[in-house]
């Protein structure tokens, strides 16, 4: 049922509490995690051309740090993993990732900062709501 396992992360220790859930569903099963990073292209939407390109190394290697980390512990675990980096916007990415590799549940984190307002952040809130798969959201502080 859960053959592939889409894992976003944006390289932060919350991914640990992420891939606990994951393994745990991944567990006797003989699935794949895919572990995606999205370099967000606004946060350097102002930047002028010159630094751009320094702003982009910058983040490539950020992802590739956090794709290691999780790909380290997935591995660790006896789990196949993917891995890839993209750019553009994290919940189109994440979105068009599951629809591209036929992807069967998603795990990521959230931490919505209002919770009486609003239960998930941004990115999880479109995904949750566009994702043709299964969403298991957790919450990370």
């Amino acid at each position: 049922m859960y053959d592939d396992i889409l894992v976003p992360t944006g390289g932060d220790q919350s991914i640990e509490t992420v891939l606990e859930h994951t393994l745990a569903v991944a567990e006797g099963r003989d699935a794949t995690a895919h572990v995606l990073y999205v370099i967000d292209d606004q946060a350097f939407l102002t930047l002028d051309e010159a630094m751009k390109a320094d702003v982009l190394e910058d983040l490539r290697a950020e992802g590739q740090e956090a794709i290691q980390a999780a790909t380290d512990l997935l591995e660790a675990a006896g789990v196949t993993v993917e891995t890839r980096i993209s750019q553009g916007k994290p919940a189109e990415e994440i979105l068009s990732y599951v629809t591209e590799h036929d992807i069967d549940l998603v795990t990521m984190g959230t931490r919505a900062d209002e919770f009486t307002t609003n239960m998930l952040g941004s990115t999880a809130q479109r995904v949750v709501t566009d994702s043709p798969v299964p969403v298991m959201t957790i919450h990370v502080s």
